[in-house]
This record gives C-alpha cells, structure tokens and sequence, in this order.
C-alpha cells in the first residue's frame, strides 16, 4: 500500500451496498508518511493499516508517483486528476477526503457519482477545527505576563492561508454523507464551525506501522528526561514549558529537558531558555526521524505536551504505547485519552506553576509514573490500536450508511 497505489483490479466484483462485509475504499490525502510529518497524514495510514487487516481493499492516494503532481499547497486541484483515475481503475464504495485539503476532491466525487458504479458515499475526516486553529494564534500569557507570540509565518497563516483552509474545511463538511473528527470535543467544534449536525467520533490511533528502533548514539541524551515532540510554534505552548522549567528545578534540581521539533519558535525559544539560565538543561535536538523518536521516548520519565489548543496529538498515543506517562494541558481532545490520575498527569493550559507541580510529581515519585505509564500503555492497546479505529469505522460508515 502506497500513495496513489492502487490494490485491486476492475474486474473485481462490487460488493453489495446492503452487505458491505468487504468494501472498496479510496483515502484521499495531502499529507503522509515518510514524505511529511504530520499527524493527520499518519493517521490516515494507520486507519488504512487497520481497514486493510479487516479485509477491506484500500487505495491511499497522495502526493508523488500516481497521485497529484506539483507542491503541497496546490495539492487540493492537483489531486483532482489522480482522482478521476483512481475513481475509474478502483470503483470504491467509500471515498474519504481528509482535511480541507480534499474539498474539491469530494466535490469532484459529487459530481460524477450519478455516472459512477457502485456510487460511492463520500466521508470527510477532520483532525481540527481551523476556526479554533486560527484563534490559536495569539500571544501567550500567565498572571498578566507576557510568555510568548506569535511569529510572521503564524500571523500569515491566521490572515491568508488559515481561512482559505477553513473556507474549503466547510466545503469538506458540506459535499460529505457523513464528517468524522478525531475526538468529541472536536465533534463539537466542527459542528459550531463549520455549520454541520451528527459529526460521529472516530478517535486516533497508533501501532499499525513498522517503526524501526534506531541505534543507540553517543550523542543520545543519559535517560531520566522530560521530553518534548511536536513543532515549535506558539499554540504548541513551549514557552509555557520553558517559564515552568526554573521552578521544577528549585525542587529536582537534575531535571532535564529534551525538546525534539522544528519550527519559527526555535531561535526565539532557544533564547528564551538562555536568558531563563535553563541552557544547560534544555537539549534542542530539532526535528528527528521516527525511529529516533522512538528510541527518546524509551529513556524519557514523561512526555509533555503544553498546548493550547489540539486535536488529538499521535505522540500522547505512541508515549501511552512506550508505557510513557503524559503530563499534558486539559484542551481539546487530550482528556479523551490521557485520564488524570490514572494514565497522566492534567493540568491547566498556559499555567506554568500548575505545569512544573505535575513534572515535579513525576521526578519524584518513580513507582506512580511507572503506574500510570502502564495504565496508558493498556488503555492503548485496549481501545486505541488501528482494529479498533476500524471497527468504529465501520460502525459510522457502513452500518449507518447501509
């Protein structure tokens, strides 16, 4: 299975609409893995992985050789040829547009479907609200202080780019037979947003795709560190990170921290860190392959994700999978699936005295960290693995469809 792959021949028979025990479904998407990092893009993957192991036939159809030519942000138009072809070589049941991303893709599918057998029921999939995305670009404050702002390339987005995505997200929403989003809180944003009733829950999901275990290497930090992944950008709340990071250590004075990510906030955090005395104990390492990812998190005592605002970040699900615990702000989806006292720590966002009292709790009591890092790793294995994802898939997809 690869992007604009295609499993299955013409000659295969449709499957019934009534009877949709194996079904023929066409992902469409503008990011995947390897060539992106993005959590939207390995989340369509992972759903693939696990439609796959349920015996449906899946074409994912992305960027690059087969899919849409040309870069990324044209992908919207550009994938709209690779998706006639794949309309006529695949027949699917299912098409699946991910993002705002694939508007026109979806509407391309309602143009054609009258001419198309079987006709396939059209499902948008959608891991953020932009509204609340681009409210999210704002400067971050505690106590009437200043913590952090947005850079130029956030700013464009909030202006340009943000409510393109946004426009095209509502057009996503409204071509669909039925809209998906990651978590309930989610759900609930779409709804507001984008102006749409009985948006259906299909959470994320990990452990679908091989990931290898990188070498160790001398340059690896010593293990015992709160760790960070995810991009360097202001609604990621690492500002909030770094004030809170002085105060964990008037009580742990070894605590340190590992930050892995890339992004505009990266000069502007690094210097944050300096003028804080934090350098010493703060490690940049930027942006780093999975396996690497991997490897960090297996000698981390927590991961910590400081948002302000999410979907439902993948590394909370792949740290509950490493039987690491997550100290975590209590926005968006994240309380759907770290549960405070059991699975993590939940504290409140752009809060950092609140934040550095949770790593604290962690560095100083091993044995409840240990606990709670294995509660995370069973509830994941229990609920959040890529059969479940296609269960609920065919829950909200197929049997209310049928």
């Amino acid at each position: 299975m690869h992007a604009g792959a295609c499993g299955w021949h013409l000659g295969d028979p449709a499957p019934r609409r009534s009877d949709l025990t194996m079904a023929r479904v066409l992902l469409i998407a503008n990011t995947l893995p390897p060539r992106d990092l993005s959590g939207a893009g390995e989340q369509v993957c992972q759903l693939a992985a696990g439609l796959a192991a349920d015996g449906h036939r899946v074409t994912v159809l992305g960027r690059g050789a087969g899919g849409a030519r040309g870069p990324k942000l044209l992908f919207p138009l550009a994938v709209l040829p690779a998706t006639w072809r794949a309309l006529r070589r695949a027949r699917p049941d299912v098409v699946q547009v991910h993002e705002s991303d694939g508007a026109f893709a979806g509407l391309l599918v309602r143009l054609l479907r009258r001419w198309l057998h079987p006709r396939p029921r059209l499902i948008a999939l959608l891991q953020v609200s932009y509204r609340e995305e681009m409210r999210a670009v704002r400067q971050l404050s505690w106590q009437g202080r200043e913590l952090g702002r947005p850079g130029a390339a956030e700013r464009r987005f909030r202006w340009t780019k943000g409510p393109v995505q946004l426009v095209l997200g509502i057009l996503s929403a409204h071509l669909a037979d039925r809209v998906l989003a990651c978590s309930a809180r989610t759900a609930a944003e779409v709804e507001r947003d984008y102006g749409v009733r009985g948006v259906g829950v299909l959470p994320n999901v990990t452990g679908g795709l091989p990931v290898p275990w990188s070498p160790a290497r001398p340059d690896d930090p010593a293990p015992g560190y709160v760790l960070y992944v995810g991009r360097l950008r202001v609604r990621k709340g690492v500002e909030v990170l770094l004030e809170a990071l002085p105060i964990v250590r008037q009580q742990a004075a070894a605590a340190r921290l590992v930050i892995v990510g890339d992004g505009e906030q990266r000069a502007t955090l690094e210097n944050r860190a300096r003028v804080l005395g934090m350098e010493r104990c703060v490690h940049f390492l930027g942006r780093l392959d999975a396996g690497r990812v991997r490897r960090l998190l297996a000698g981390a005592r927590c991961l910590v994700v400081p948002s302000i605002y999410e979907g439902m970040p993948l590394v909370i699900l792949e740290a509950m999978a490493a039987s690491v615990p997550v100290v975590a702000s209590a926005v968006s989806g994240i309380p759907e699936t770290v549960v405070d006292g059991e699975t993590g720590w939940l504290v409140p966002a752009e809060d950092p005295p609140s934040l550095a009292a949770a790593l604290v709790a962690v560095l100083d009591d091993a044995h409840e960290a240990c606990r709670r890092g294995e509660a995370g790793y069973q509830r994941v294995r229990s609920e959040r693995m890529p059969q479940h994802a296609a269960q609920h898939w065919r829950q909200l997809v197929l049997d209310e469809g049928s």
